[in-house]
């Protein structure tokens, strides 16, 4: 794949909201820019050129591309920027493959134990996603989705289960979201959210635990910008 840079017309990166954790906030914004396929790979992205973008000094999107590097999510370049890495086929299969092994059963077994008063907040964090996907804000869809996803593992009291999902979610490429928006379809796949809270809140963790399959299988259909095919 030919490399080339991104001029600040090329991306729909948008001003961020300056506070404490800005650093955070920018590394956020940038690992849901390359997951949702908003940075593109093959392309380099310079840091004074993401800084105006998001509205902030070029030190913290340095800082956070570094941490993406460390990552694996982005290739430093000298004197260029940094080039996103493209993840192959194979690889965002061994991810589907492993998040359907742990995420699914996961859900069922903290179903039971989320604590009533939680439900409300879970709830409204799911609306944030629908939100953002009738709003077409790809990057805050997946930022919403991420924190969605990492509350709910949170549950099982399991930090290192936790760390490996957040690793595999920064692996993943959801390439075909631009898609699913243009044809108004992703907001069928983000009331997904507010099902599955409904689910766990009635306590019907085999259903909850069906859907979080589905979910997940969306992540090398039609999100990935590709439909599964027979067997795969």
């Amino acid at each position: 794949m030919s490399e080339r840079a991104v001029t600040g017309n090329d991306s729909s990166l948008t001003t961020l909201t300056k506070n404490v954790s800005l650093r955070e906030d920018v590394t956020r914004a940038l690992r849901a820019a390359v997951v949702s396929g908003e940075m593109q790979p093959g392309l380099v992205y310079s840091a004074p050129k993401l800084a105006t973008l998001l509205g902030v000094s070029a030190t913290p999107v340095r800082e956070a591309m570094l941490d993406l590097v460390k990552e694996g999510m982005v290739t430093a370049m000298p004197n260029k920027g940094f080039l996103v890495v493209a993840v192959s086929d194979d690889d965002l299969d061994d991810v589907a493959q492993l998040r359907l092994m742990i995420e699914p059963p996961t859900i069922r077994a903290v179903t039971p134990v989320v604590p009533d008063e939680d439900f409300e907040r879970l709830r409204g964090m799911a609306q944030t996603i629908v939100d953002c996907a009738d709003r077409g804000e790809l990057i805050a869809y997946t930022e919403a989705d991420r924190a969605f996803h990492i509350q709910l593992l949170e549950y099982s009291g399991n930090r290192r289960l936790v760390d490996l999902i957040s690793r595999l979610r920064a692996d993943t490429r959801l390439l075909g979201l631009g898609s699913l928006v243009e044809r108004g379809a992703l907001h069928a796949s983000a009331l997904e959210h507010l099902e599955l809270v409904e689910l766990m809140r009635d306590r019907k963790a085999d259903d909850a635990e069906a859907l979080m399959r589905r979910h997940i299988e969306h992540t090398r259909g039609e999100w990935a910008g590709e439909r599964i095919a027979n067997g795969r």
